[in-house]
């Protein structure tokens, strides 16, 4: 294996929570003041950044750390139903067997996230899980992972469906996977110049070369 260690962000990467995601901020909504998300929208939000969301929806950034703590404890309730994205067990088995540590950075609680890995059959994979309540503060964690496991830049990578990921990874020093199973589409993606980009888990061997 290429990399030592394997961080994996979790939402849309290795779960498929767009939906409860979409229908979790839809019934906070009211509450703050801001406007709903229709079905037919999301295709155009996965080619926008964080910050072009939050102006289109027109969503004050100062209430995101309010509506990120009700949105993840509300997964909660639901966590039993939510499905890991088609392929990715078979696929992180595998890539466990060659490699290190295998981890997870997210922005979900490690509640939830050990909750739902629990369910599925695979907690036993991951040495650990990582939360940070800030959309924007990965690379700082990406960095204290490296440090905690003595890794150098080249030797971890980052793994993830946002643009978000990329830029934390690149802030970061490391390389990183862009999937384009989740939220961010693949032309935005791309336009961020990840060191990969791929479109199936089955795709994501290749960084053992």
């Amino acid at each position: 294996m290429k990399y030592r260690s394997l961080v994996f962000d979790f939402d849309g990467t290795i779960a498929d929570t767009l939906g409860e995601t979409r229908k979790i901020y839809n019934q906070l909504a009211p509450e703050y003041g801001i406007r709903e998300v229709d079905a037919h929208e999301i295709s155009e939000l996965r080619h926008l950044s964080l910050k072009e969301i939050l102006g289109k929806l027109q969503i004050p950034k100062h209430r995101l750390p309010s509506i990120i703590s009700r949105g993840t404890g509300m997964m909660r309730k639901n966590i039993d139903r939510l499905e890991l994205i088609a392929g990715m067990k078979e696929t992180l088995t595998e890539l466990r067997n060659q490699t290190e540590n295998f981890g997870i950075l997210t922005s979900n609680t490690t509640a939830n996230v050990d909750i739902f890995l629990q369910n599925h059959g695979i907690r036993e994979l991951f040495d650990f899980i990582s939360s940070t309540s800030k959309l924007t503060g990965k690379s700082r964690h990406l960095r204290a992972i490296r440090r905690t496991f003595s890794l150098e830049h080249s030797e971890m990578i980052y793994i993830g469906d946002e643009l978000r990921d990329v830029k934390a990874a690149q802030k970061a020093g490391i390389p990183h996977a862009a999937v384009s199973w989740g939220f961010n589409s693949r032309e935005s993606l791309a336009e961020a110049k990840p060191t990969y980009l791929f479109d199936h888990p089955k795709e994501l061997f290749q960084i053992k070369d």
